[in-house]
C-alpha cells in the first residue's frame, strides 16, 4: 500500500538520528514512507506516521524507485541512507530493495526503529543493515500498551538479536515526566543495556516536548536528563549521551 510512497526526504547530520558513534561528522540521506506500526500518543511525526484513515493521501503520493533514492544520496555526497522519521518496518519491502542497491553502491544503511518487527524480517534485514538506533521507550509493558499500542518483550528480544548480529546498535529513551522518569525505571533500562548489550552500548536520553495527543504535558527538565545520565553511568554504561536540551 505504501511501497515507494516517500513522504519525507532530507539530508541530516548523522548525529540527528541519533547516532553518535557511527560515521560521526558525516551527512546521511534520510527518507520515510507513510505509516507506523505504533500509535504513540506523543508522536512528533504523527501527520505522516499515523495515517490509518488517510489512504487517499498515500495513493496520491508519487512512487519513488529505490534506484532514485540511491542516486540522490550519491549526488548529494551522503555516504549513508537512513530509513527514519516513520517506522521503516511498515515500508520494509521498499527499504530492503533500496538497501540492496545502496550496498552495491558502497553506501551504508541505517534504520531508526521502534524495534517492533517480526523475526523473518530481522533475518532479511541483518545482511543489509550497518547501523540502527532503537527506541526503548519504557521498561514497563503497561506503558507500552497505553502510550504506544504495543508490547515491551518483542522490542527487548529484537534489541538483543540485533546486538548479537554485529550490527552497530545505539539505544534511545525519550524521558517523559511522571511516566518513565522514575529512578527505578531508568535503572532498569540502564541495567538491561549494560547486562544484555554491553556497557559500551550508547544510550541516548532525550527530553520530551509536548506533541500530538500529549500537548498538555510539560517538557522534560534538563535536570532530569542529567540525573538520568548519572544513573546510566552508575549502572556501568560508558556512553550515555544527553540529547535535545
Amino acid at each position: 500500500m505504501n511501497y515507494g510512497k516517500v513522504i519525507a526526504q532530507q539530508i541530516d547530520p548523522i548525529e540527528k538520528k541519533p547516532l553518535s558513534f557511527f560515521m560521526p561528522g558525516t551527512k546521511t540521506y534520510s527518507l520515510a514512507c507513510w505509516g507506523c506500526n505504533f500509535r504513540c500518543r506523543y508522536c512528533q511525526n504523527a501527520t505522516i506516521a499515523q495515517v490509518r484513515s488517510r489512504q487517499a493521501l498515500i495513493d496520491n503520493t508519487p512512487e519513488t524507485a529505490p534506484a532514485a533514492v540511491v542516486q540522490a544520496a550519491l549526488a548529494n555526497g551522503c555516504p549513508s541512507i537512513s530509513y527514519t522519521y516513520t517506522e521503516p518496518t511498515v515500508f520494509a519491502e521498499f527499504a530492503l530493495a533500496t538497501m540492496a542497491l545502496a550496498k552495491q553502491a558502497k553506501l551504508k544503511n541505517i534504520w531508526v526503529s521502534n524495534g517492533y518487527l517480526a523475526a523473518d524480517l530481522l533475518i532479511e534485514l541483518e545482511p543489509l543493515l550497518d547501523a540502527i538506533n532503537v527506541d526503548l521507550k519504557f521498561f514497563n509493558d503497561n506503558s507500552y500498551q497505553k502510550f504506544c499500542g504495543a508490547r515491551l518483550q518483542p522490542v527487548l528480544d529484537n534489541i538483543v538479536k540485533l546486538k548479537q548480529s554485529g550490527v552497530h546498535l545505539e539505544i534511545t529513551t525519550l524521558i517523559i515526566p511522571n511516566i518513565n522518569d522514575s529512578p527505578t525505571e531508568l535503572k532498569q533500562i540502564a541495567h538491561f543495556i549494560s547486562d544484555r548489550l554491553g556497557s559500551n552500548t550508547p544510550w541516548h536520553i532525550s527530553a520530551f516536548y509536548p506533541a500530538h495527543l500529549m500537548s498538555d504535558f510539560k517538557p522534560t527538565p534538563a535536570a532530569t536528563i542529567f540525573a538520568a545520565r548519572e544513573i546510566g553511568q552508575s549502572c556501568g554504561l560508558t556512553k550515555v549521551v544527553p540529547g535535545n536540551i
